[in-house]
């Protein structure tokens, strides 16, 4: 397995039955495919879909059947086409169980950016800023360092997404809960140490006790320890 299916196998565990979730664009979206069978899941996007599936054989796209993000997608038996305003009413007003979305920094109050670099063009925040502000639960999705340089920082560099702790920080090196005591280290990675996910973070992180290695979907447990 690469680093990203290894992040979107650990965040489809997250993922519970009966839930409404927005999946961000890139990375996020893998998510759908690591979902078990018996997890029946609505997905929301924000230009106006709720239902959405996997996406369509090759030949077989609608032009008018996308994700946030432009890329083609199908729906399921029971989805729902709403406008745009609907579909920000939904993310506001705190009925998103769940969003999932990419990062670009987290830092160690758990103040996530994701949306602009300075000094690159960028179409804008798109739906982030709400989703960050409404979702009951803000799990990020990203590789944990970027071209060797950590992505979990004391203090974000970048313009912050919105001023809320986010919910879970999944890395293909760990999984990192931000709490009112510190960025508290869940879980490792397969096959990685306390100590690797140390040296690959800049900011500080709480160890309590013995940290066990992260349960991937779709992938039998190994051996004890």
């Amino acid at each position: 397995m690469d680093a990203k299916e290894i992040i979107a196998r650990r965040v489809a565990l997250e993922v519970r039955d009966g839930m409404l979730v927005n999946l961000g664009i890139g990375l996020p979206s893998m998510v759908a495919n690591y979902l078990t069978p018996e997890v029946d899941v609505f997905f929301q996007a924000e230009n106006g879909v709720i239902g959405l599936g996997s996406r369509p054989p090759e030949g077989m796209e609608d032009p008018e059947l996308t994700d946030a993000g432009g890329a083609f997608v199908t729906a399921v038996p029971g989805a729902a086409s709403i406008d745009s305003a609907m579909s920000f009413g939904l993310i506001r007003g705190g009925h998103l169980d769940m969003t999932v979305l990419g990062g670009l920094q987290v830092d160690a109050r758990g103040y996530l950016a994701n949306w602009m670099v300075p000094g690159r063009m960028v179409p804008g925040m798109g739906g982030a800023m709400d989703l960050v502000a409404g979702a009951r639960r803000v799990i990020v999705a990203m590789l944990h360092t970027a071209r060797g340089t950590p992505k979990i920082v004391p203090e974000c560099s970048l313009p912050l997404t919105a001023v809320r702790r986010v919910s879970l920080i999944v890395t293909e090196l760990a999984v990192i809960e931000p709490t009112d005591a510190g960025l508290m280290l869940r879980e490792t990675g397969p096959g990685v140490t306390v100590d690797e996910v140390r040296d690959a973070t800049a900011a500080e992180l709480v160890i309590a006790g013995d940290v066990p290695e992260m349960l991937l979907a779709g992938v039998p447990p190994g051996p004890p320890a």
